[in-house]
């Protein structure tokens, strides 16, 4: 069983420069051909309400609809985008996402200037609380400075998940804040997307990203293959590589994780979590 835990499906693509293809790059049958071709079971959509795509909750809701076997919803819940965003209802406007779209889990964005005091605010605080009420998984999009807040926070939830999106906003170079990364490991209900291969490497088209596999080594080591989750973020990886480079840049070229383990990672983790 393979799942991808960080996909998206647009109508309309949202993203500069403009292509050529607007209407059809970002649609979900792009990405169940792809998945088809590679052989991949199912894939997490990963919402985001982003440049002429406000209707994103309700278009991805429709594609679990089509496709209920394939896809799975994690909604766009007061993302960095909104003008929602860390404002007052926020605990109620999470429990209406998760009532309209049955949800298993939702994605939430922090600004890059977050200092993450929001968590512990009582608007917050109430947000998690019905995150932890609902039994869903918090799929959290963050830079590496970001992780001090985040493990004090889900230490107070410990039945929370805390998914984070793309090895969790390591960069190579930035090595203080990947110790704050690894830090996170002591805390046992924060997971890692092994994805965004192009994001961590310092050079974003030089597949199949070597320079990344030390901090894939140290996410590995330290987490486990009990909390990480491969990702491919289709289709925004297509600016950087293909699908299937996307899958092997983990699958083959990691060749330091044993294959047991790597199964595990590509499918075993995310399918336990979604199970619970």
């Amino acid at each position: 069983m393979i799942i991808d835990s960080h996909t998206h499906a647009w109508p309309r693509w949202p993203y500069q420069p403009p292509v050529p293809d607007d209407e059809s790059r970002g649609r979900v049958e792009q990405l169940l051909h792809e998945m088809d071709l590679h052989n991949v079971d199912r894939a997490v959509l990963i919402c985001a309400r982003i440049d002429r795509n406000a209707d994103n909750n309700d278009y991805v809701a429709q594609c679990v609809k089509r496709y209920p076997e394939r896809l799975i919803q994690f909604a766009d819940v007061d993302c960095s985008w909104t003008e929602t965003y860390h404002t007052p209802g926020a605990a109620e406007r999470l429990k209406i996402a998760a009532q309209t779209y049955s949800l298993k889990g939702y994605t939430h964005y922090l600004r890059g200037d977050d200092d993450g005091s929001w968590f512990f605010s009582e608007e917050g605080q109430r947000f998690f609380q019905t995150t932890a009420d609902l039994g869903l998984i918090a799929s959290i999009a963050m830079g590496g400075h970001q992780h001090a807040p985040l493990q004090k926070l889900a230490a107070q939830f410990p039945t929370i998940p805390f998914l984070c999106h793309h090895m969790a906003g390591t960069r190579v170079g930035e090595a203080a804040q990947f110790k704050q990364v690894l830090a996170a490991a002591k805390v046992p209900n924060i997971y890692v997307k092994m994805s965004g291969f192009a994001y961590v490497s310092q050079v974003s088209w030089d597949y199949p990203y070597s320079d990344t596999h030390e901090i894939v080594r140290a996410l590995y080591e330290h987490f486990g293959p009990g909390r990480l989750c491969w990702g491919s973020d289709y289709p925004v990886v297509r600016s950087f590589m293909t699908y299937q480079h996307a899958l092997e840049a983990f699958r083959t070229h990691c060749t330091f994780i044993p294959e047991a383990d790597k199964a595990q990672i590509l499918g075993g983790t995310l399918q336990g979590l979604l199970r619970e």
